[in-house]
């Protein structure tokens, strides 16, 4: 699904009033687990996208990795890939595939085989070849991650060695390569359901309907208000204890909370932090708290006058008083950022001096740009609760009136969640409010996909910004072994990205997970997806 072709099951509609009497009342039916999620996937196919909304709906129910990261950390762990070994020079990495590993089936699909080393390089291949046959399949997307992480100029070539076995070669070493086959898009595919799908003359079915070998299979979905997954008897990693996994969209904070105080949902995302005092005196929550591995932050598209000026970038910088951001916004729940990546996540640049809050200098600024009289602009600001910003319209009034201060008259626009982020992958803004919440712990998986210039293709860079001197200092900084190699390029990287300002760095919050006591097993993700494979009640 996505929003220019948004799609129903042939059960969907058939099955809705059931499935809405399922989770209008008490959730405690035996074996169903109801989760409040904040917003709707932008679509099914985790090789498409990069928000964290569309991974929890889609690779990390539904599908599995080579690699994965063990819950609740960023050490990875064997996924469909039972071993592996590196060459010495670091280019070759050698997997050995799990036996015995099945695929959902549905309606239109039951597979005749297991999975096996065809469905790797298939998936691998459709993102990187692009004479591929399902490589331009849909029209209109594109590999974002793929894309925004530079993976053409990284591997060389995926082959077959057998059907238990897989080999990825790269163009040069890369420190980070492991864990970024652990991420998301680097899901694992049925070639043998696209081809099925090919030959009924329905491809995007593949697309659109997933199938994959993860502890979840997918059943149905009603745009913006439910989406209903079974436990996938044949798991691998054993059949989930629950029967039944149900996300109630539900965009509004209070009304999350509202669900899940009366039952109606078992763990809801992002609570407004107003509201976190309340659920840890109710004894029927228990809330779960972790330093976020993330950051908040406006982007200035630089493609757009007058934010191709690094001055009007650092004038709005010091116009923004994020100490009461933090307070107003975060409840204090959070610290200011000066860097594109957290203080938690090794590399961090504490030498880099923020910008402080200066509307006298910022003003002498833009005066020096030769904008005395300010300018009007549109910012955008976040429709839904995020893990790094739990209210994007009250962040936008509060920037919106330290800008009026200095003559920038600033115009909040916002849109529905997946038409938000399609627009800024177009780079259709000027300036926009975003965040990030890591994926695998490194810091590359900060500056690559968000400010490489290979992100601007991809869509990930929302500041369209590339700089020769950063993107050589991220992508040397990746090719080396020693971690406090790489941590030096990483501190020299930040001091330019500060002198160039592309973005305004808000914040790092820290997140809050409510869930009530009859949940038993679940543990906060720390890159904060909700993952049910282990969860069971009581």
């Amino acid at each position: 699904m996505n929003d220019r072709s948004p799609f129903f099951l042939p059960a969907a509609r058939a099955g809705a009033a059931l499935l809405l009497a399922l989770v209008a009342g008490h959730a405690a039916a035996k074996g169903t687990l109801v989760y409040c999620s904040e917003g709707s996937p932008q679509g099914f196919q985790p090789q498409f996208f990069s928000l964290g909304t569309t991974f929890d709906a889609s690779s990390v129910p539904v599908f599995n990795r080579l690699v994965q990261f063990e819950l609740g950390s960023t050490r990875i762990v064997p996924g469909l890939a039972q071993s592996w070994t590196i060459s010495a020079d670091g280019k070759t990495y050698t997997f050995k595939l799990r036996p015995g590993v099945k695929f959902h089936a549905n309606a239109d699909f039951k597979p005749t085989r297991d999975f096996n080393a065809d469905d790797v390089v298939f998936s691998w291949s459709r993102m990187a070849d692009e004479n591929h046959p399902f490589h331009k399949l849909t029209a209109g997307e594109t590999f974002a991650y793929y894309d925004d992480m530079g993976m053409k100029d990284i591997v060389e070539r995926v082959e077959k060695v057998d059907d238990a076995t897989v080999r990825f070669v790269l163009k040069s070493p890369q420190a980070p390569f492991l864990a970024d086959l652990a991420m998301d898009f680097a899901s694992i595919l049925s070639k043998e359901y696209f081809e099925t799908m090919l030959a009924r003359g329905k491809p995007q079915a593949a697309d659109n309907v997933p199938i994959g070998t993860g502890p979840f299979a997918f059943v149905s979905y009603q745009k913006d208000a439910t989406i209903r997954y079974k436990a996938f008897d044949a798991y691998w990693g054993g059949r989930p204890k629950i029967d039944t996994l149900v996300y109630s969209i539900v965009r509004d904070a209070t009304a999350r909370y509202a669900k899940l105080k009366t039952g109606e949902c078992h763990v809801m995302a992002y609570p407004k932090p107003a509201d976190v005092a309340d659920m840890q005196k109710d004894p029927a929550l228990t809330v779960l708290k972790q330093e976020g591995l993330n950051v908040g932050y406006i982007a200035f598209n630089v493609t757009k006058k007058p934010f191709d000026n690094k001055l009007v970038r650092q004038a709005l910088n010091l116009a923004v008083d994020k100490d009461a951001i933090i307070k107003a916004v975060y409840q204090g729940n959070g610290t200011p950022a000066k860097n594109p990546i957290p203080p938690i996540l090794w590399g961090y640049a504490n030498q880099v001096s923020d910008y402080p809050h200066d509307p006298q200098r910022a003003r002498a600024l833009l005066a020096q740009a030769g904008l005395p009289n300010g300018f009007d602009v549109d910012l955008w600001y976040l429709p839904v609760t995020r893990p790094y910003n739990p209210d994007g319209k009250r962040m936008a009034e509060m920037i919106q009136a330290d800008w009026a201060k200095i003559g920038v008259k600033a115009r909040l626009v916002t849109y529905e969640w997946a038409e938000y982020s399609k627009r800024a992958k177009n780079g259709e803004h000027a300036i926009l409010m975003y965040g990030w919440s890591g994926d695998n712990g490194d810091p590359d998986n900060f500056f690559m996909p968000l400010l490489g210039c290979d992100a601007v293709k991809g869509g990930g860079n929302s500041s369209r910004w590339c700089n020769k001197e950063f993107n050589d200092l991220i992508t040397r900084a990746a090719t080396l072994p020693q971690q406090a190699e790489r941590a030096r390029l990483y501190e020299r990287a930040q001091q330019v990205f500060h002198d160039e300002a592309p973005w305004i760095p808000i914040a790092h919050s820290v997140r809050f997970e409510p869930i009530r006591n009859e949940v038993v097993g679940y543990k906060m993700d720390v890159t904060a997806k909700h993952d049910f494979s282990g969860v069971d009640l009581k």
